[in-house]
């Protein structure tokens, strides 16, 4: 991740649009933790790809990119690109912690379908 980019500047922070349940925000906010810095943010994506058309990436990213909505909860960040946001309006992040499943889970209203692993949608 580059610390060079210059900053965006059509960038918004909102209240709306995705939510992080308080279980995902504990979670996140102990693995940006254990990055050990403070210039970190949860950036949600939807790329193309997966069985049924689209699929989901989260991962920790120090950019801040033309078009982008932050939306925060308390220290957490979390980002989405301006394709993104569209698809991810309404979408709850959860993190499961159970033995059949650990990870983090995306309930989205605006999926008209998914795949049987549940990792991709339409």
């Amino acid at each position: 991740m580059s610390t060079d980019a210059s900053p965006a500047t059509d960038v918004k922070i909102t209240s709306a649009g995705i939510s992080l349940t308080p279980v995902a925000a504990e979670k996140v906010s102990a693995l940006l933790g254990q990055e050990g810095r403070d210039d970190l943010a949860l950036r949600v994506a939807v790329q193309p790809g997966g069985c049924s058309g689209l699929r989901y990436q989260l991962y920790f990213d120090d950019r801040a990119l033309d078009g982008d909505t932050i939306t925060e909860f308390g220290a957490v960040k979390v980002v989405t690109d301006k394709m993104s946001t569209p698809y991810l309006m309404g979408a709850s992040i959860d993190f499961v912690d159970t033995i059949q499943k650990q990870g983090f889970t995306i309930d989205n209203p605006n999926a008209g379908g998914s795949c049987a692993c549940g990792d991709s949608f339409n």
